[in-house]
């Protein structure tokens, strides 16, 4: 069988030629980047060795390719020999310098901004964004468009509601402006995907949660939505929250076409004004409930690691059953699996966007063709925007493959920590703020864990707290939001409830331990239980009971 064959065989699971107009129209402006991926699935090495190529141009007489001895001649072998694993802490003194505007630190290209986002042990980070990088994830973008398209058509029929953070949030002394790359990626959309916004640019840099809500849901009210697009899962249900909560105000301004009422009333009034002339009188809808609002062909969203707890919410919440389509393997370092159908909770490995490494649970460092189906691997990137062999933390399972493509589905983080909703909190975080509460010094132990519900919420167990004071609990959710940048916005937007402790019985991990020891756990080798999963804090309260 001939190579061009097997092509041709295997890329009708991802994209072919033949599908409705617009996804013909698109896949024409993407051309360049659906051949690479039909390439890469038989070939995946030389694309890897292709992206290796290029970020060793890029590395050329760096700091950091000068004291790592790199050049152009290196392999895949040599690259992993000179270049160690890393954590964004292994890199941050020369990630530092880039963000105080230091030119040839990692890379020849300069840094067009920066992207903030939280790390595992709680201080904010900036990664760096060049030309290459953005352009290598523009085009993993265009190809999941393409999937999106050629399996819901409908959704060229109406606007498109994104719900994001802000592309440029602030200024570093340096002149480098820094903001979130969900942002960034919906700026950086072609234009016959921005002319189907329906909420304008500014909205989504309204600083208060609440007001930033209402006027989305305000200017949402007035468009056909075909499709809702945000990262969490959770935040689709802070939508069709927000329009049960405000479902008064909104009728009020529908009716009168303003934007004057609810929160809204808290905006300067210069700009509620600018904004309010955008919006026209609308009869507001009978059933507050998304899909009943809107004639929504899908939704778009992680679907992997916590996501089925939210997922499972959505039919009832949405009142109606709507697909829902992943938005891939992807983070503020880069785009790492494109989703090509509605069923994948990951995607297909992107071959041409960074160089993919993974970590078997036994320390082998291997490639996406070396995978084995059923394997959880840790996931390694190098990238040409200054990220080499690092360390995302992720865990992915392999799902499947096509051709030599693995199909990649995202676990959980690698770090043991408390992240349903993106709030990213480690045990360091958790044990940091415990020791910051008045009266921590008579506790015994404690656990933390989520209480699920509609919304859900952190929960510390805690045995000794007799000393604590009765206003422990929002104090330790201030600290707790103090240490943790998502942790906080997670509270501050509603995704997450209050923080709540639950005082525990004495002995109560005394009794945990030794429980694990008659199952059979060494003594001296079980573990604080300082975070704990919701089935192992349902055990925890069982044993206490």
């Amino acid at each position: 069988m001939s190579k061009a064959y097997s092509i041709s065989i295997v890329t009708e699971e991802l994209l072919p030629d033949l599908g409705n107009g617009p996804y013909r129209l698109l896949r024409g402006f993407a051309q360049k980047a659906v051949v690479r991926l039909h390439a890469s699935v038989l070939a995946p090495e030389e694309a890897q060795a292709e992206r290796l190529k290029l970020i060793l141009s890029g590395l050329e007489g760096t700091d950091f390719g000068l004291e790592h001895g790199l050049t152009q001649s290196d392999d895949f072998s040599s690259w992993r020999e000179k270049v160690p694993v890393r954590s964004y802490n292994d890199l941050s003194r020369w990630l530092e310098r880039v963000a105080d505007g230091e030119r040839s630190v990692l890379t020849k290209q300069p840094t067009l901004q920066l992207l903030k986002t939280s790390g595992t042990t709680g201080p904010s980070k900036f990664l760096p964004v060049t030309k290459h990088w953005a352009e290598a994830v523009s085009e993993a973008q265009s190809l999941w468009r393409l999937g999106l398209v050629r399996d819901h058509e409908a959704i060229t029929k109406g606007k498109v509601l994104t719900v994001v953070s802000p592309g440029r949030e602030g200024v570093l002394k340096s002149g480098l402006s820094w903001g979130s790359n969900t942002g960034r990626m919906r700026n950086k959309q072609p234009w016959i995907v921005r002319m189907r916004y329906s909420v304008p640019d500014e909205v989504h840099g309204i600083t208060d949660p609440a007001a930033r809500l209402y006027t989305i849901l305000r200017f949402a009210l007035n468009q056909e939505i075909s499709s809702i697009t945000t990262a969490n899962p959770s935040t689709v249900l802070l939508v069709a929250r927000g329009l049960r909560e405000f479902r008064s105000e909104l009728e009020d301004d529908c009716l009168a076409g303003e934007l004057s009422r609810g929160p809204a009333r808290h905006l300067p009034e210069e700009l509620r004004g600018r904004l309010g002339r955008h919006l026209k009188c609308v009869e507001p809808p009978e059933d507050w409930r998304p899909a009943k609002i809107w004639d929504l062909a899908v939704i778009n969203c992680w679907k992997g690691g916590p996501a089925p707890f939210f997922l499972d919410q959505f039919e009832s919440v949405l009142g109606g059953a709507v697909p829902v389509r992943e938005v891939g393997i992807t983070a503020s370092e880069g785009y790492f699996a494109i989703p090509l159908s509605d069923e994948d909770a990951g995607g297909v490995a992107w071959m041409c966007g960074a160089l993919l490494e993974f970590e078997s649970p036994t320390g082998e460092i291997l490639f996406a063709w070396e995978l084995t189906v059923g394997v959880a691997y840790r996931l390694i990137i190098s990238t040409t925007s200054g990220l080499y062999r690092y360390d995302l933390d992720d865990i992915v399972e392999v799902v499947g493959f096509v051709g030599k493509l693995p199909r990649l589905k995202f676990l959980r983080k690698g770090s043991n920590m408390l992240n349903i909703t993106g709030e990213k909190v480690s045990e360091d975080q958790v044990v940091s703020s415990v020791r910051e509460l008045d009266g921590a010094s008579g506790i015994v132990g404690f656990t933390a864990s989520h209480l699920l519900g509609e919304i859900p919420s952190v929960v510390i167990g805690i045995e000794g707290a007799d000393l604590l004071g009765p206003r422990s609990s929002e104090a330790l959710d201030k600290i707790l939001m103090s240490k943790n940048i998502e942790y906080a916005a997670k509270r501050e937007s509603g995704r997450l409830g209050p923080l709540s402790i639950r005082k525990l019985p004495s002995g109560s991990f005394a009794a945990w331990r030794s429980n694990l020891v008659r199952e059979g756990a060494p003594a001296g080798q079980v573990k604080d239980l300082v975070i704990a999963t919701p089935s192992q804090w349902k055990r925890l309260n069982e044993i206490l009971d």
